[in-house]
């Protein structure tokens, strides 16, 4: 025999429901929702209780018609195809949870008309804050977020001068380390394989650094080795195949770690040793680069560092409406040097 809930009124359980069966009053079950920690803890349990047994699922959009707050954040990301933002949006999405607010994604795939209709969606449904990657966007999207006044933060890059309040890393040093690291072991024949750099900021800084530090130590790299990428392992591992096959370089600096992941794919299937015949290099140093065999030589872009400093600036901005001091933080990269490069053999 099965026992049914019972409810004071038809239809989904409400506050005045919960306050019953709590024996509390409702404006103590509408605090207990809003912030917890002010309400004793013998009273939680009763309205978690309460609100457990009758099924109350919290109407937070209700809740926003009367409050300037709806209790959720957007983060719009080129891509969550592969592990390129995993780590961001996960320590992204936890903060927000630890403060009882959630997330929305949306990805753009580069494409910054799409990126501009999906800051019109966030705004439709009264966001209470929105973080960007990167510098590259469209004015449209820029103007509408400063029509509504909605807090807006740029990830990922790193500006001192940006216009828009931003948490990243400095992507042109860390082009600046992998470059460098390369050049002292001794390679001059170096192949540059990096996504389009069309509405991607990220890699057009590191290609940029990249290219500057090995002119600095008089490494000149002809257009010839600069391949263009797109961020999967199976694209990237058919151009290595190519490549290695038909006029291998002693090393290869790549854009990211997945076409790095690509590049050492190809050259296993080829028979050609890394890091004996030829040095592979990324940059990112995401989930599984320190594991691959051979472990992968890196830079450590500090993507859970940067989601967790997102959200954390996102809800101060919202709940206080001031930009935090300093606006722009850069959270350090560093250089992981691993099995996967090596002194250029004679």
């Amino acid at each position: 025999m099965t026992t049914k809930r019972t409810r004071s009124r038809k239809g989904a359980p409400g506050i005045v429901d919960v306050a019953k069966r709590a024996n509390v009053s409702p404006a103590t079950v509408s605090r207990f929702f809003n912030s917890p920690e002010v309400v004793r803890s013998p009273t939680r349990k009763r309205i978690e209780d309460a609100a457990s047994d009758l099924g109350y699922i919290r109407d937070r959009m209700a809740g926003a018609m009367h409050n300037r707050f709806s209790g959720t954040f957007g983060l719009i990301v080129p891509t969550i195809d592969n592990a390129i933002f995993a780590e961001l949006i996960e320590a992204f999405s936890t903060r927000l949870q630890e403060r009882d607010r959630t997330m929305l994604i949306a990805a753009h795939g580069y494409d910054l008309t799409l990126e501009t209709a999906i800051v019109r969606s966030l705004l439709e449904r009264r966001i209470d804050g929105i973080a960007l990657v990167g510098f590259d966007h469209n004015s449209v999207a820029l103007n509408m977020l400063e029509q509504r006044d909605v807090p807006v933060i740029s990830i990922w890059n790193y500006q001192k001068d940006a216009a828009l309040p931003c948490i990243g890393a400095d992507n042109i040093h860390a082009g600046h380390l992998i470059a460098d690291h390369i050049a002292a072991l001794g390679h001059q024949d170096i192949a540059l394989v990096f996504p389009e750099v069309t509405n991607n900021d990220r890699a057009r800084d590191r290609l940029t650094s990249v290219r500057q530090t090995l002119e600095s130590h008089s490494i000149h790299v002809t257009e010839a080795r600069i391949l263009s990428c797109s961020y999967d392992v199976g694209e990237a591992k058919k151009l290595g195949l190519t490549m290695l096959n038909r006029d291998p370089p002693s090393a290869v600096i790549c854009g990211n770690d997945v076409i790095a992941l690509g590049m050492v794919y190809a050259a296993n299937c080829l028979g050609i040793d890394v890091p004996g015949d030829v040095s592979i290099a990324g940059i990112g140093d995401f989930r599984g680069s320190e594991h691959l065999e051979p472990g992968l030589t890196t830079v450590r872009m500090p993507a859970k560092r940067i989601g967790l400093a997102a959200a954390d600036t996102l809800l101060h901005m919202s709940e206080t409406g001031m930009v935090p001091d300093p606006s722009n933080q850069s959270i350090p990269v560093e250089l992981k040097v691993r099995n996967s490069t090596g002194r250029r053999q004679p």
